[in-house]
């Protein structure tokens, strides 16, 4: 979740010892920072050979990948900054037309719902390439990106900004144009024998999905009372995606674009159902006012009307009372079939789902995928799926087949996990299905009022199951990634303002006194003697490694991220990498079992922020001696690149050959000056989300 966007009332009702407890006990421990918490905890659950496997990733029996650039230096400018011997080309900007339809871009141009809706959409964020053919695939491919949210002022430039943005009713043309400015964009590109990328305007596979696009229901809610609304009675379908943060991808080739912030593009005035508060639904304004659209001459089947949640019919079919119960899933698109509808698969949770990270992929063994949930005191979770994966099912480029059909295979029957991380570096994955027990002894469809059999309600109340679990909440949890090899799941733990000092009372969400009031959380949440970062801003990386069963794990602390001058820079950060607010991550597989770790930021720590801009780093975690980042390895963790003044840098992922780099530029202050992302802005433009592809001058593989 972008920083821009973030919500601050959004807390977890839960009072289960928060990580911030767990991970001091450890931390203060020279052996965790070496890694051998991992190794202790694996040989004490009898995890086979996960033991000896970590051991081994960390000996030198190959030879070694390494980073093949100097860490550079940070940067304030209006720029991208890439090292030595690399370019970096802006590609697919936000307006950028896909269709012959859609207007060129100009810095004057008035957007119009039309328009946008055939045009590349707003603050890129998560994304996936998928090759059309094997011998293009390094080449030519479907990019698919989100679309996270929109900056009124950049959209409504043209007119000096949003009408009625804070009061009073919306205008139907605005509400409009921003719905299509949300959701995915799919758009295919090409690189030219020049080695510039460009995009294929009016390309077949271009298309747009928007926070009005028709999707289809699947899974344990779909069809379920739930999601009954005016507009589909029968609960199958729903309208758009929103506010799609992190992403995923399948291993048969469709994309997964993550619901996060939607709670906010919602209203309710009235009484809402106790998970709409645990979510944090707004009781006064939705984040856009597009509710305050209804009513106008020109709505078409309550498009405006639906984001008011107030119930107002006899049932559930004559309003939109259950709206936003039909949000907050993984939505599964088939990047190459156009005439099919996208689909949210229910059976991996509704929260605030920043990414889906597909586990390590093993023949005849379940498909697994995390996810976090990306607010103050939040949880991990993980899905593991009842069929077991069969290689026949993986993609194959140029192939016409039903890949969403594969989908339904194994998104649509499983099971659902919560993380529990103990003191002693061991876990545990605590099933939220109907006869899960909670920590104090009840059934979970009990403990929720829910019937023997309701796992749709335990999907719609997956938060305050997931409380009465007993699960650990993080310090927000963003980003996973997973060497393919190892299967290790590092996941970024962006920062946590809402720790408060020892000895402070805990305050709770929706006036609740407790926890097992269902819909109630966290307003503050006290630390005690263990608790090593009571105001968290700087954020830290934790991996783990699964046991012999899908229940239980192993778990350390990677990296700290911290000012090089902080007190607490426990993993000894330099003024060449100090960081904070980790955000995006990805594992750049690099075969032989080696690869790097890539790791973007979202940073507001001023200790960092007053030195450079949001930025993208790299490490070979197979080269650090004791597999953790340490005061005495730091020449391995490297910065290599830093985007433009106001930015995040988000999104990535490479080509097959792994000569271009693919990353996001989310909402930069002043930025592009034009295709070259390297140029300094002189004066002022109108600022444009973009894609930056980074490529090294001699075309050999980025980074080494």
């Amino acid at each position: 979740m972008s920083k821009e966007i973030e919500d601050h009332r959004v807390l977890n009702p839960g009072t289960n010892e928060p990580f911030a407890a767990v991970l001091e006990r450890h931390v203060s421990r020279r052996s965790v920072m070496r890694g051998g918490l991992g190794l202790a905890a694996a040989s004490m659950l009898g995890f086979g050979g996960a033991a000896q496997a970590l051991a081994a990733s960390t000996q030198h029996e190959k030879t070694p990948l390494r980073l093949a650039f100097e860490s550079i230096a940070g940067s304030r400018s209006d720029a991208v900054v890439v090292p030595p011997g690399y370019t970096a080309q802006v590609l697919v900007p936000w307006g950028t037309p896909l269709s012959g339809e859609a207007s060129d871009w100009s810095g004057d141009l008035a957007m119009t719902a039309e328009r946008q809706a055939q045009s590349v959409g707003m603050h890129h964020d998560g994304m996936h390439g998928f090759p059309l053919d094997e011998e293009s695939a390094s080449r030519r491919f479907v990019l698919a990106l989100n679309n996270e949210y929109i900056d009124q002022q950049a959209l409504w430039a043209p007119q000096g900004g949003p009408t009625n943005a804070e009061e009073g009713a919306r205008p139907a043309e605005e509400s409009r144009t921003e719905i299509n400015a949300h959701g995915v964009t799919l758009v295919e590109v090409k690189r030219g024998d020049d080695g510039r990328w460009s995009h294929v305007q009016g390309s077949p596979y271009n298309r747009r999905f928007t926070s009005a696009t028709e999707m289809e229901l699947a899974g344990p809610v779909a069809g379920s009372d739930y999601v009954r609304t005016k507009f589909s009675p029968e609960g199958l379908l729903t309208r758009g995606t929103n506010n799609n943060c992190g992403n995923g991808f399948t291993p048969w080739g469709t994309y997964l674009a993550c619901e996060e912030n939607w709670p906010n593009i919602f209203v309710n005035t009235g009484e809402r159902f106790a998970d709409d508060a645990r979510i944090g639904i707004p009781t006064e304004r939705g984040r856009y006012g597009w509710e305050t659209s209804a009513g106008d001459p020109s709505e078409q089947n309550d498009e405006f009307a639906r984001f008011d949640i107030t119930p107002r019919g006899a049932d559930a079919g004559q309003d939109y009372r259950n709206e936003a119960r039909t949000f907050g899933y993984q939505v599964e698109i088939d990047p190459y079939d156009g005439s099919r509808r996208a689909v949210k698969r229910t059976a991996l949770g509704r929260f605030r789902h920043e990414g889906c990270w597909l586990g390590k992929l093993e023949p005849g063994k379940p498909v697994v995928f995390y996810s976090g949930h990306d607010a103050r005191n939040e949880y991990i979770y993980k899905f593991v799926s009842a069929a077991a994966w069969d290689p026949a099912d993986a993609n194959r480029p140029g192939a016409n087949f039903d890949r969403l059909a594969i989908g339904a295979k194994y998104l649509d029957e499983g099971t659902l996990y919560v993380a529990r991380f103990d003191a002693d570096g061991s876990g545990e994955w605590l099933p939220l299905t109907p006869q899960a027990r909670t920590t104090d002894g009840r059934r979970l469809h009990q403990a929720l009022g829910l019937a023997a059999d309701d796992q749709a309600g335990i999907i719609i109340n997956t938060c305050d199951a997931a409380d009465l679990m007993g699960a650990t909440p993080m310090d927000r949890p963003e980003w996973a990634s997973v060497d393919p090899a190892s299967g290790d799941v590092y996941i970024t733990l962006t920062n946590n303002s809402k720790r408060t000092e020892a000895g402070s009372e805990a305050t709770y969400t929706n006036e609740g006194g407790a926890i097992d009031e269902l819909g109630v959380g966290f307003a503050t949440a006290p630390i005690n003697e263990a608790n090593p970062r009571p105001d968290n801003g700087a954020g830290h990386i934790i991996r783990w490694r699964e046991g012999s069963d899908e229940m239980r794990f192993a778990w350390e602390v990677f990296v700290f991220g911290a000012a090089a001058t902080d007190s607490d820079n426990r993993s000894g950060l330099t003024e060449a990498n100090q960081f904070a607010s980790p955000d995006g991550l990805w594992f750049d597989d690099r075969g032989d079992g080696q690869g790097i770790l890539w790791i973007q930021t979202d940073n507001g720590y001023e200790g960092v922020a007053e030195h450079t801009n949001d930025q993208l780093l790299a490490v070979v975690p197979g080269v650090l001696e004791g597999g953790v980042v340490t005061p005495e390895n730091q020449q391995h963790l490297k910065r290599f690149a830093v985007g433009p003044n106001g930015c995040e840098v988000t999104g990535i992922f490479a080509t097959p050959d792994k000569t271009a780099l693919f990353i996001n530029i989310q909402h930069p202050g002043n930025w592009p000056a034009s295709e070259d992302a390297t140029a300094v802005t002189q004066g002022e433009v109108r600022p444009r989300a973009s894609t930056v592809v980074i490529q090294r001058q001699d075309g050999g593989p980025i980074a080494v």
